[in-house]
């Protein structure tokens, strides 16, 4: 069903979460058996890219990563995934009462992970780690995250659409300070915790 739902929201939205606001899953179930996987695709596709085709700006002069340095900043990379996910839900259920909604932590959820769908899908550009193609990219799956969000909270939160709207403002702007703590917590760890070793290709 998750993937049936993952591939309705990228499709037709509108339709999709009308289907996904019919279903109630656990906290545990979204996160296992959804974020899980969802999270483990940027991970795993930079792990690959950074230490098989190596990192470049223009195209030219690939740099690579050793796997033992790599290793660990991907799976710090993965779980700091999920606490985004979880923080963001967080505040969508925080906030909620204040524009008329009464979803369950776990419609939260679910509004939380289908809307970041797409980025994380396009987590799978990494394993060619271009920096101009990965940038372009990732910057089409944030444009159409937002747009998977104004659609999905009047769904979701059942609220009216005027304040569908100004809700999905406060969580996009959540939602973007989020992303930015993890790529600067990404790289205070790797320049400290997790120092990255780089390999001439």
């Amino acid at each position: 069903m998750f993937i049936q739902h993952m591939m309705g929201i990228l499709h037709h939205p509108k339709e999709e979460w009308s289907q996904i606001r019919k279903e109630h899953y656990s906290i545990s179930h979204i996160f296992i058996q959804q974020v899980s996987i969802l999270a483990a695709i940027p991970a795993v596709a930079m792990f690959i890219g950074t230490t098989q085709v190596g990192w470049s700006i223009a195209g030219s002069e690939y740099v690579k990563l050793g796997v033992a340095s790599a290793l660990p900043a991907a799976i710090a990379f993965y779980f700091a995934m999920w606490v985004a996910v979880g923080f963001i839900t967080y505040a969508i259920h925080w906030m909620e009462k204040n524009y008329g909604g009464n979803a369950a932590l776990e419609d939260c959820l679910s509004l939380a992970t289908y809307t970041a769908t797409p980025m994380f899908l396009s987590g799978l550009a990494a394993l060619y780690p271009l920096l101009w193609f990965n940038v372009s990219i990732g910057l089409i799956a944030v444009c159409y995250s937002v747009y998977l969000l104004y659609v999905g909270v009047p769904v979701i939160m059942k609220i009216p659409e005027e304040r569908a709207f100004l809700f999905s403002t406060s969580i996009l702007t959540v939602g973007l300070c989020t992303l930015v703590g993890v790529l600067v917590a990404s790289v205070v760890l790797w320049s400290t915790v997790i120092p990255l070793n780089y390999i001439a290709a």
